[in-house]
């Protein structure tokens, strides 16, 4: 007694069942992009507060860093300028320096085993005991330099793991 017939009841219930799959799926997708790009976009907002971090650290290392080795080589210099006072002519005179300390002295200052010990390394060089002591002085002040320098570093990675953090 219906004027649509069995069929086509079914034909257009079924359609309307994919219909609204179709509708359901469209509407899911597009809230599934929406919160996709929302955590992309929470995601560069994290990665630009965590590099405005590292680089504010970054530059309150390097500050530390550049006036610590100021200081170092501020007073390495006076130490410098010092070794006439502390070493006078009359000590340079009356101390002879050998081949065989500036050839040991050189091989640890490169970090290599010298060469073996020989007659003429006995023989005097004609370097003046100041001049030794200035070359230690300013040996010490690089080492001191370079200490600083690894503490800075030091500081600047656990900065970064704390920026990187938070």
């Amino acid at each position: 007694m219906s004027v649509i017939p069995w069929p086509y009841r079914l034909l257009a219930l079924a359609a309307l069942g994919v219909a609204l799959v179709g509708f359901g799926w469209i509407n899911g997708a597009s809230h599934v992009q929406a919160q996709w790009d929302a955590a992309i976009q929470q995601q560069a907002l994290q990665t630009a507060a965590a590099r405005e971090r590292q680089a504010q650290a970054t530059v309150k290392v390097v500050t530390q860093y550049v006036d610590r080795v100021r200081v170092v080589r501020e007073k390495g210099d006076t130490i410098i300028k010092e070794v006439p006072v502390y070493v006078p002519v009359q000590a340079d005179a009356a101390c002879t320096i050998n081949r065989g300390f500036v050839r040991l002295h050189d091989a640890a200052a490169a970090g290599e085993l010298p060469e073996p010990a020989r007659d003429a390394d006995a023989a005097a060089t004609g370097i003046a005991l100041s001049a030794v002591v200035g070359t230690v002085a300013a040996n010490y002040q690089t080492c001191h330099e370079n200490a600083e320098q690894l503490r800075a570093l030091q500081t600047w990675v656990r900065e970064m793991k704390v920026a990187s953090e938070q």
